[in-house]
C-alpha cells in the first residue's frame, strides 16, 4: 500500500467511525472514541482533518456529495427550469423512502444540535453545506424559463427556497407527520417556488 493509499484508507475509516459515533453521541462525541473505532489514534484525526470540527465538516461533505452527484444525473442539461425542478422534486421524494432515510434524518438533527452547541463548528458545517449547494446553483443557472435565462442570483434564491421546502417535507414524511405527500405533491410545491417573487431578478440586498 502506498502512502497515498494508506492516507485514503485512514481518512475513510475515520469518516465511517465519525458517522457512527456522531450519530449516536452528537456534540458529546469524543475524538478518542472515533479514533479507536477507526483503529487509529487521535493524532491521525488532527493530521488528516485538523480538528474535530474539520472532521465533522468533512463528514457532512462526504454524506452530501453522493446525493448531489445523483441529482446532477437526474437533471440533464436539456431540461428547462420547471422540468429541472420537477426532476429534483421527484428525486427528493424518492429519497424519503430509501433504506437509509431515517439514519440520514438522525444525522441531520444531530448536526444541527452540534452546531447550536459550538458556534465555530456551526460555521464550518454551514460552509460545507454551502459548498455543496453551489453545485445546485450552477445546475439551475442558465436554464430557460418564461422566455428568459435563469441568472446565478435567481438560481441561488431558488435553491435556498427548495432546500427549506424539501428538508421540511422530508422530515414530515419520514416521521409520519405529513400524509399524502407523494411525488406530485413535492413537484407542485417546488414548481410554485420556481415562479413569482422567488425568481425576481433583483440585485442582492435591493429592496
Amino acid at each position: 500500500m502506498t502512502r497515498a493509499e494508506l492516507k485514503d484508507r485512514n481518512r475513510r475509516a475515520l469518516l465511517d467511525a465519525a458517522f457512527q459515533v456522531v450519530s449516536r453521541e452528537g456534540h458529546r462525541a469524543k475524538l478518542d472514541e472515533i479514533a479507536e473505532r477507526a483503529g487509529l489514534t487521535t493524532g491521525a484525526v488532527y493530521s488528516l482533518f485538523g480538528s474535530k470540527g474539520g472532521l465533522v465538516a468533512a463528514l457532512v461533505t462526504d454524506y452530501l456529495r453522493p446525493h448531489y452527484e445523483e441529482i446532477e444525473q437526474v437533471i440533464p442539461a436539456e431540461l428547462d427550469l420547471l422540468e429541472s425542478v420537477e426532476a429534483f422534486a421527484r428525486y427528493y421524494r424518492r429519497s424519503c423512502d430509501a433504506p437509509d432515510a431515517l439514519s440520514g434524518l438522525s444525522l441531520q438533527i444531530t448536526l444541527l444540535d452540534m452546531a447550536l452547541h459550538d458556534r465555530e463548528l456551526g460555521s464550518q458545517l454551514a460552509a460545507s453545506v454551502r459548498a455543496q449547494e453551489s453545485h445546485l446553483i450552477a445546475l439551475f443557472t442558465g436554464r430557460s424559463h418564461n422566455g428568459s435565462v435563469v441568472t446565478s442570483y435567481q438560481a441561488q434564491r431558488l435553491v435556498a427556497a427548495l432546500r427549506a421546502l424539501f428538508v421540511g417535507l422530508a422530515q414530515g414524511v419520514i416521521l409520519g407527520l405529513v400524509h399524502g405527500a407523494d411525488e406530485q405533491y413535492f413537484v407542485d410545491a417546488a414548481c410554485a417556488l420556481a415562479s413569482g417573487a422567488t425568481l425576481m431578478d433583483r440585485e442582492e440586498g435591493a429592496v
